[in-house]
């Protein structure tokens, strides 16, 4: 017998498990694609979708009517009865249109979580998991929702075209996905291609904020997307990682089914659903180039590294309670911001398997002294109770008072991290969380270093100790938070949640889980490797330049004992690579060697970063480009990405400061990225391991449109 490949083969598959331990399951018409459910942490069961006709959807409304009305009247009758005596018989036409128009205002997400308020009755559209199972009634309406597939459907009043597979949650479309299968010659791009292309974003269903998530599906691959823009629609990949690279893994031989099927068996599932419109999925706004206003909106739908990191954390510190510590190693790229504030936001009303609350306050720490921007704006952003979140921006007295209070988010800098060690060992009472963002090292360990101190020295040793700086450097600091760490133990009420892209060993032993060979691992991993195969960041090791320095130097006894090569060595390469002569040397090559070999690549939209050691070599470099590309009329302007201020010689510089761009105004970190996409700007000059924000890949032509995932 025949094998069926074709594409509707693996759309009924697909439909099976959905239907799978619902009333519609013997209507499927294919055998379940799984033997038995996934084990994954509280997952819930995959499948309990009802089947539901392509004439069953109201293409007008964009909406399956009849869940509508049945979601309503079994969960809300009171409520549907006094409507009823403002609309008589019309109720169900006049409701069923404000709803539409609701959702086409407001957007699903909005409707979904919040619910419609029509003549002064209010309705609910969904309701989700009770944070904990005491109330009997809250369980009862949860397990009321209705979850609805439709197969083909025709989403055009003006045509007949149709959609692989549509999912409804009460009647609400929520996802549409276009399946493929490269056994028939088309694969996961062919449905990319097919939504860019063939799927007019004017269409009702296609509108911002109407449907929550479009996916291109094919047996090997997954991508998402949360907007609809033509032939400009941006589709990140929602893949689970092969081998430490893109991809999915390949089926284990003991089992039937797709490298994909995680999508409908754990993602679609009816809870996992519930809790990403409840939890994940956020509406954002940019803010825009002056500061004064919001910018455009946009939703966010996790990546799935995003997705599963977070899932498997709050699950395990449910499991496990406080006094755990773990590890998170994922690569710049891969949307850390929003992974910290989907944590930050889980933790902070978690209640364990006895309903009691898992964590009194979640602290969340970056390694900048200025605080980051970016990471504060996006925590406070995805808030939904207005006052969960402070910042901690002041004093140490304020964090104190903070923690004290026991209010439910902190941010705050890694320097006051031995005031938090110490507060939390005098709160033994209360639990906490503390999250911390990069946690291996900072981005400016050369900023305090002064050279003229370096220089004015008597001894090698003092010379060491001058370029270390007054101030105490990042390293130090780190230094003393592992020191905080390893002194102390573990605390039964504090759980430590490190984020870093590149664990040092010291780290991987505080943080890392011990595998029985000795070695330690992180406790979710999103390597380099698979964030440079799905194009979040470049690969530097395949298009770089790198340029060699040599001096040389006169001592008088050629085997003095008094110098030590290694420390000399690296005292006078700092002085080298900061000397105007060779910083200027550099630009010179970076730019003619742009200007004759790149600068016309990818239709004259080719662009360049030039990463450097430190802050002040960025600093330094910014400022010789300037004057280069000034000098030899070139038509191109540069920008430079870091943070905080970085003193020069008895002068201060900041970010905003060297990226004017007019009499009155200047660009920050946040606007540093959107600046960048305009022709005119051809450099970019970073500190080493620096990541502007919202820019992963800007060696690359970029494009107006914004990322539609984190």
């Amino acid at each position: 017998m025949t094998p069926d490949i074709s594409e509707r083969a693996f759309e009924d598959a697909i439909e099976a498990a959905l239907l799978r331990h619902g009333p519609d399951a013997a209507r499927g018409g294919a055998k379940s694609v799984r033997e038995s459910p996934p084990s994954y942490g509280d997952d819930p069961l995959p499948g309990g979708y009802r089947k539901r006709r392509p004439e069953d959807y109201d293409r007008g409304l964009c909406l399956l009517p009849a869940d509508v009305v049945d979601f309503l009247l079994a969960t809300q009758p009171k409520e549907w009865r006094k409507l009823k005596q403002h609309h008589g018989a019309d109720i169900k036409a006049r409701f069923l249109g404000y709803l539409s128009r609701e959702i086409a205002r407001r957007g699903a997400l909005d409707v979904l979580r919040n619910g419609v308020k029509d003549s002064g009755c209010k309705f609910r559209l969904a309701y989700f998991r009770p944070a904990s199972g005491l109330n009997e009634e809250l369980q009862r309406l949860h397990g009321a929702n209705l979850f609805g597939v439709v197969r083909q459907l025709r989403f055009s009043e003006k045509t007949d075209q149709s959609l692989d597979l549509v999912l409804f949650l009460n009647g609400v479309p929520i996802f549409t996905a276009e399946l493929k299968n490269p056994l028939t010659g088309q694969t996961v791009g062919d449905a990319i291609r097919q939504y860019r292309n063939d799927r007019d974003p004017r269409e009702p269903l296609f509108a911002y904020g109407r449907c929550l998530a479009h996916f291109a599906v094919d047996p090997e691959q997954a991508f998402v997307a949360t907007q609809l823009a033509g032939p400009k629609t941006r589709f990140l990949p929602f893949n689970q990682g092969r081998f430490g690279g893109a991809g999915n893994p390949p089926v284990p031989p003991t089992r039937q089914g797709y490298p994909t099927d995680y999508l409908w068996e754990r993602i679609w599932a009816r809870d996992s659903i519930l809790d990403l419109i409840r939890q994940f999925i956020q509406e954002v706004r940019e803010e825009d180039a002056s500061r004064r206003g919001m910018g455009k909106r946009f939703l966010i739908f996790p990546r799935y590294q995003q997705l599963d990191c977070v899932r498997r954390l709050v699950s395990h510190a449910r499991n496990h309670g406080p006094g755990e510590r773990y590890l998170i190693q994922h690569s710049a790229g891969s949307g850390k911001s929003y992974t910290i504030a989907w944590l930050a936001h889980q933790l902070s009303v978690l209640h364990d398997q006895d309903d009691r609350r898992v964590f009194d306050s979640v602290v969340v720490v970056t390694d900048r002294r200025v605080l980051d921007r970016q990471l504060q704006q996006t925590v406070r952003q995805f808030e939904q109770t207005l006052g969960v979140v402070e910042n901690i921006d002041r004093t140490s007295r304020q964090l104190r008072e903070a923690l004290e209070g026991g209010r439910t988010i902190i941010v705050t800098t890694l320097q006051k991290f031995p005031v938090i060690a110490d507060e939390i060992g005098q709160l033994p009472g209360k639990r906490f969380a503390v999250i911390a963002d990069e946690a291996h090292s900072s981005q400016s360990g050369e900023s305090t270093k002064s050279l003229k101190a370096v220089l004015d020295a008597e001894s090698l040793e003092d010379a060491e100790r001058a370029e270390a700086g007054a101030a105490t450097p990042e390293e130090e600091l780190e230094e003393r938070v592992h020191e905080e760490i390893r002194r102390r133990g573990r605390l039964p009420n504090l759980s430590t949640f490190a984020f870093t892209a590149t664990p040092k060993p010291r780290t991987l032993e505080l943080f890392g889980e011990k595998q029985p060979d000795g070695k330690f691992k992180p406790f979710h991993l999103y390597s380099m490797r698979q964030a440079i195969e799905e194009g979040f960041i470049l690969d530097v090791l395949a298009s770089y330049t790198t340029y060699k320095t040599y001096w040389r130097l006169k001592k008088k006894i050629e085997d003095d004992p008094r110098y030590d090569k290694r420390k000399a060595e690296h005292l006078l390469k700092s002085f080298v690579e900061l000397h105007d002569h060779a910083i200027r040397e550099k630009v010179a090559i970076c730019v003619e060697h742009f200007a004759e070999l790149v600068a016309q690549k990818i239709d004259g939209r080719a662009k360049a970063m030039i990463v450097t050691r430190s802050r002040l070599h960025a600093v330094r470099t910014k400022r010789a480009l300037d004057r280069y590309l000034e000098e030899k009329d070139h038509p191109w302007k540069a920008l430079v990405a870091f943070s905080g201020t970085v003193e020069d010689g008895g002068a201060s510089y900041t970010e905003s400061g060297m990226n004017s761009v007019g009499r009155d105004r200047a660009i920050g970190e946040r606007q540093t990225a959107a600046e960048f996409e305009k022709p005119e700007y051809r450099f970019l000059v970073v500190a080493n391991k620096f990541q502007p924000a919202s820019t992963s890949r800007c060696c690359t032509p970029c494009t107006s449109t914004r990322n539609s995932a984190a």
